[in-house]
């Protein structure tokens, strides 16, 4: 019952109707007899933007990797250097094809829009994970032997600049628990941060710096665990998931944390990129974001921090991947003036106590005319230095068990998207994928028409669909909304009912065949964001 009453108060948020009109026509009852639909053929009719499927599996090949384009991303991070926009992830592909082709993929693009597959960082594992994993094992109490043969996992790096050397700090999980074979018997073994220098991207000659940090145990809880239900994690914070910043007043952090006690912060030496010491507990850094009762729970569903700070505002914003990463994925954002926080929502409710993070901008959604996308989370966030445009990227994965496509969920496409701010200064995330389309004027008469629009409604693991909405020249609303709207054109707000959302050219890629449209996004007061996209025009 306390879904369908949420869901109620979203829909007359934005005076939506339900059972108003006719969802799979787009129509609405107010439609009169006889008019037709003209075919939206785009803002721009001989605009050439990408055709590429997002069923990539029949070139998901490594043989065929210089197809992939954005194929085959997971945890992206993006930083551009001269000419191009690199691209570093985690190993992850379609059906694992990566293994045994080195470690950290990369690609890079001109454009964010055709991405060039350009290798890995290195080509044999660091062999300083497994000297440093056992000598730790040795000076427990009591001590452990070593893993002679561990199974380690290479995630999630996170790509820098630092005056004139680019850092790269990778996650390395080891598999093994820290004893037996059973991980429902004992906890798996820790986790590490690395770092990698180099002085040119397009060289790709990276210099291993070793260790930065590792999970770190408090005493609070033991390594042996109590069944598949025991979520007691023995770290307090899990050293994967890095994300730098350097503060406007030239100090440097380190922020990282998945699932366990939360999100950490700690200060680095800017000349070695690395904390100055990790002798206590207290060297390991800060928690800045939990979720739940962070006193407690030692199983927070949050992970992927990514922070920035945007210097027009005055914050830091800090990114959080929120819940399983296979289908829940959804993206929340909080917000400080420290970079320690407190971290508040878009409600005011205090994220670094535990509070839920509210602005949602990314959740499993689906427009008409394709699968949709589910898994959208741990993102990249970063800036076009020459054009000042920010952007989000993360990976998006097909729904599970779409016909004709062999365990789809595990298709996993790198997605760019524009990333716009609101007037009282919160992120919100293109509904559609970047695609160059150009900048042009959007006048009051390209408003008018259908579209469709989606409310990103918290829902575990459930896609948010779409609804028809139309935009009559009277400056009503038919379809599923009733009300009023109105647009100002210099600044591209389309405000409906109160609502003031931002307008943007696109590229519609769902449509069949694809071409331009225009799209808005913006937030509801509770933090929902709202995407829309036209699709008729009248």
């Amino acid at each position: 019952m306390k879904a369908v009453k949420s869901t109620l108060i979203l829909f007359l948020a934005l005076g939506l109707c339900p059972g108003c009109g006719d969802i799979s026509t787009g129509t609405g009852n107010d439609n009169e007899a006889g008019e037709r639909e003209e075919e939206y053929e785009g803002i721009i009719e001989d605009f050439e933007g990408p055709a590429y499927p997002d069923d990539y599996t029949s070139v998901s090949s490594w043989d065929d990797r210089s197809k992939w384009n954005l194929a085959n991303v997971h945890d992206p991070t993006v930083i551009k250097d001269g000419d191009y926009f690199y691209m570093y992830q985690t190993n992850a592909s379609y059906g694992n094809v990566h293994k045994g082709h080195g470690y950290y993929p990369y690609r890079r693009s001109k454009d964010l829009v055709n991405w060039e597959f350009s290798g890995t960082v290195f080509p044999d594992a660091p062999s300083w994970v497994k000297d440093s994993l056992n000598s730790i094992r040795a000076e427990m109490d009591p001590p452990l032997p070593p893993i002679e043969d561990p199974d380690f996992g290479f995630w999630a790096p996170h790509v820098t600049k630092v005056n004139d050397t680019f850092r790269l700090y990778y996650s390395v999980v080891t598999m093994n628990p820290i004893t037996g074979t059973d991980d429902t018997g004992s906890w798996t073994e820790r986790a590490f941060i690395g770092l990698a220098e180099s002085a040119d991207l397009a060289a790709n000659n990276w210099e291993d710096k070793g260790m930065v940090i590792h999970s770190v145990a408090d005493g609070e809880a033991s390594y042996q665990r109590n069944g598949g239900s025991d979520w007691s994690t023995y770290f307090k914070y899990n050293a994967i998931d890095p994300s730098y910043v350097v503060t406007p007043g030239g100090e440097h952090w380190l922020v990282y944390g998945s699932w366990h006690s939360g999100i950490a912060a700690v200060q680095l030496d800017p000349a070695t990129g690395k904390p100055f010491e990790l002798d206590s507990l207290e060297d390991y850094g800060v928690r800045i974001a939990g979720r739940g009762d962070v006193a407690s729970n030692r199983w927070q569903g949050l992970e992927g921090p990514e922070i920035i700070y945007n210097g027009d505002t005055g914050y830091y914003y800090l990114f959080l991947a929120y819940d399983e990463l296979s289908v829940a994925y959804n993206t929340r954002v909080a917000r400080s003036k420290s970079i320690t926080g407190p971290y508040l929502g878009i409600n005011g409710d205090n994220v670094t106590k535990g509070a839920e993070a509210w602005p949602m901008v990314t959740h499993p959604y689906k427009f008409d005319g394709h699968h949709g996308w589910v898994g959208i989370s741990h993102c990249a966030v970063f800036q076009d230095p020459e054009t000042g445009k920010w952007f989000y990227s993360s990976q998006g994965r097909l729904p599970p068990e779409i016909g004709g496509i062999n365990v789809s969920n595990a298709v996993m496409m790198g997605h760019v998207r524009e990333i716009y701010w609101t007037e009282s200064g919160w992120p919100v995330v293109a509904p559609e994928r970047y695609a160059g389309v150009p900048d042009i004027a959007i006048d009051e008469e390209d408003i008018v028409g259908t579209w469709e629009e989606i409310i990103l409604d918290y829902q575990y693991k459930t896609m948010q669909k779409s609804y028809m909405v139309r935009f009559n020249e009277d400056y009503t609303l038919g379809g599923q909304l009733r009300g009023t709207w109105s647009y100002h054109q210099d600044s591209r707000t389309l405000t409906v009912n109160g609502t003031e959302l931002i307008v943007d050219t696109a590229w519609d890629w769902e449509a069949s065949p694809r071409h331009t449209t225009i799209t808005y996004t913006g937030l509801i007061h509770s933090g929902r964001s709202v995407w829309g996209k036209k699709v008729q025009r009248k």
